[in-house]
């Protein structure tokens, strides 16, 4: 008898476990639903060429490809579970949503501003995602949606803007730093003399508009290993800018003792990128290390249970 209750118990948990693992199956769309998603991604193939040309090759925005294809990784892993919650949009609401972002985009697109094409554009799509599935399908998947928002440039002078007084921050510490050390080093202005050598601020310290790309990566990296904790994930991204700025400071020390023992060609050249390369790994491995020396705080935030 008790074997008997057994099997009968290990039956149903099978059972249960074969339509937990079901696949879920794409809703039904109407026409008039499959021909607005056509029409946005038909305007949006055009866009995305552009912010590949003009963006993905620099600095500031070389993290577009990586983003989108983690991004793409994060939605398929989540929406079938947010599906569940379907429910129609309000018309009104999206509709004119959508019409202002199909508005921003046509004349953002007239006039070249590829910042806000792309923006309206992603907004277009938002909005046809929540006339077509929901409020609460967008809220459970807000992660993956922001995220992907990073695959577009912000506008280069509002980035100038809020890096410039950071930059010069920067430069002044590290001539202070080298200063200290015995370099023969100073600064004037918006430029840094180092022995013969003349180092603009704004080349020295061009790593810090890589800040959105070292926030994208962290910000994945954080979701992915720490979201059920959302006190510690809260934490941990307070951490991401310091970091960044640090990793900077350490790039631009790195430029000018280059300049100072191998010429400003070197610097300017293979030198400048492998410093990029140096920042980003040293942001990345610090805020690894930041994670695996938080572990206690980890627990505590977690109720004692590690999310690890």
């Amino acid at each position: 008898m008790n074997n008997e209750a057994v099997g009968t118990w290990e039956a149903a948990d099978r059972k249960s476990s074969r339509r937990r693992a079901a696949p879920l199956r794409w809703p039904k769309l109407s026409a008039s639903a499959w021909l607005l998603i056509a029409g946005i991604v038909a305007l949006g193939i055009p866009t995305m060429l552009t912010v590949a040309r003009v963006s993905w090759s620099t600095e500031q925005g070389g993290h577009g490809p990586l983003v989108l294809a983690t991004g793409l990784w994060l939605m398929w892993r989540e929406v079938p579970g947010a599906l569940r919650l379907r429910e129609a949009g309000n018309a009104w609401l999206g509709g004119g949503f959508v019409a202002l972002c199909l508005l921003a985009y046509l004349v953002a697109h007239i006039t070249g501003i590829i910042e806000v094409e792309g923006f309206a554009f992603y907004g277009a799509l938002l909005g046809a995602g929540y006339l077509l599935f929901g409020g609460p399908v967008l809220r459970e998947l807000w992660f993956p949606l922001f995220y992907l928002g990073f695959v577009f440039p912000p506008p280069d002078q509002a980035v100038a803007i809020i890096t410039q007084p950071i930059k010069i921050a920067i430069s002044e510490q590290a001539v202070n730093l080298l200063y200290a050390l015995g370099y023969p080093i100073g600064s004037s202005g918006v430029s840094i003399q180092i022995a013969q050598y003349d180092l603009l601020v704004a080349a020295a310290c061009a790593g810090l508009n890589s800040i959105i790309s070292l926030t994208a990566i962290c910000l994945f990296y954080i979701y992915v290993r720490h979201h059920a904790n959302w006190r510690y994930s809260a934490l941990l991204m307070l951490t991401i800018i310091p970091i960044a700025v640090f990793a900077n400071f350490v790039r631009v020390i790195l430029l000018i003792l280059i300049t100072y023992y191998f010429g400003d060609a070197a610097a300017q050249g293979f030198a400048h990128d492998f410093a990029g390369l140096v920042m980003f790994l040293i942001s990345v491995l610090t805020i690894f290390a930041i994670d695996g020396l938080a572990a206690p705080l980890r627990r505590a935030l977690g109720n004692g249970h590690d999310d690890d």
